[in-house]
């Protein structure tokens, strides 16, 4: 009785310092999880005509500006160590058109890092990792993703507001 004692305790320590382990990356998750909940939102929002605006010429349309969060979902991840999906064509992701097949590559990009970021190690925090833009650490890299993806939202809000097209989360209810 004692050892099944000893061993259930051992198992419950294991288990509570696994979850303390990965307490960054759930926290950069659920940050991650909101702003990627609310670029959908404004996604979802935009009519299939303004996935064609675009502020001014040379600037990402709100479909490109789309495309870019997804790829960047990708490269950052692979930068990591995770590539992209066999099914995904990093070459030809930027040529998707129409607002249901954007919002969908959205969404699976969305996914994929969010699975990503709760794999990597805490113990590999500390490596450098070269993005090609920088050499950071593992733990820039999982800001970076969160931070671009945050980038982009606000970028899509003011592509919004420029349309007439409020924030479904901002309207009064």
């Amino acid at each position: 009785m004692k050892k099944i004692l000893i061993l259930f305790l051992g198992m419950v320590c294991f288990s509570a310092m696994s979850q303390e382990d990965k307490l960054v990356q759930q926290t950069i998750k659920g940050i991650l999880t909101q702003n990627q909940g609310q670029v959908i939102q404004l996604a979802e929002a935009f009519s299939e005509e303004q996935y064609d605006w675009r502020p001014m010429e040379g600037v990402n349309s709100v479909g490109e500006a789309l495309l870019h969060v997804a790829g960047g979902n990708y490269f950052l991840a692979s930068k990591l160590g995770f590539p992209p999906p066999e099914d995904v064509d990093m070459m030809n992701l930027g040529k998707i058109t129409g607002k249901e097949n954007i919002i969908a590559a959205l969404k699976k990009s969305n996914e994929f890092v969010l699975d990503k970021i709760t794999q990597v190690e805490s113990s590999k925090f500390g490596d450098e990792v070269d993005f090609g833009f920088a050499k950071l650490n593992t733990l820039s890299g999982l800001l970076v993703i969160m931070e671009h993806n945050g980038e982009h939202k606000g970028q899509l809000i003011a592509y919004a507001r420029s349309n007439k097209v409020t924030p479904p989360w901002s309207q009064p209810q």
